[in-house]
């Protein structure tokens, strides 16, 4: 897991550590291009994520990655061309631009919500009901880009909430936090890297 000083790294942890993965939680680029799976926790301001990144000279490795990478909310949303929040570039490995929720009554979004599968995917194999938890308030407009594999509607809002491109993966929702549904998720993902 990155440590980019913000996150809800401890979650993540466990939940990966649930499924078989060894989760370490580091700066060190070297650590990171040995790894299976390089994730981008959640939860921050996507100013503070990007300045740290730049900061412990990860940019330039996170622009291209070696492997496979899970973004997690904000750690999804840093995946994209760049951010209204604060006006920001991202790590540019996905198309588009992340927008702040408007004209809902609540901002953020939180709590359960269903992730509809746009394309199938073996990351949402044999989860039923498909409901994960949320908690952001920005958020990826959905497109039907080719990537774009779960949309998931908030207050007539429909956004991207899972995305895949090769082996670069974003979750809007955290698998983390959701229960059976995110622990069967991340059953999925580890089975697709091992693959």
């Amino acid at each position: 897991m990155v440590d980019y000083g913000i996150g809800n790294t401890f979650s993540i942890r466990n939940g990966l550590q649930r499924v078989g993965f060894r989760a370490v939680l580091t700066k060190d680029l070297e650590t990171l291009r040995r790894a299976d799976l390089v994730v981008l926790p959640g939860v921050g301001s996507h100013q503070a994520a990007m300045s740290n990144i730049e900061r412990y000279k990860l940019i330039d490795y996170l622009k291209d990655p070696d492997g496979w990478v899970l973004g997690i909310c904000l750690g999804m949303q840093l995946l994209y061309e760049r951010s209204e929040e604060g006006g920001l570039k991202g790590l540019g490995l996905l198309k588009g631009e992340v927008i702040r929720f408007r004209g809902v009554r609540k901002v953020p979004h939180m709590g359960w919500n269903e992730v509809n599968a746009s394309k199938e995917t073996p990351l949402l194999e044999g989860i039923e009901g498909r409901n994960f938890y949320f908690a952001h308030s920005f958020y990826k407009p959905f497109e039907g880009r080719e990537e774009e594999l779960g949309i998931t509607e908030y207050e007539g809002v429909k956004f991207t909430s899972l995305v895949q491109k090769g082996k670069i993966i974003g979750t809007q929702f955290h698998p983390e936090k959701s229960s059976s549904a995110g622990r069967k998720f991340l059953e999925n993902l580890a089975r697709e890297i091992r693959r």
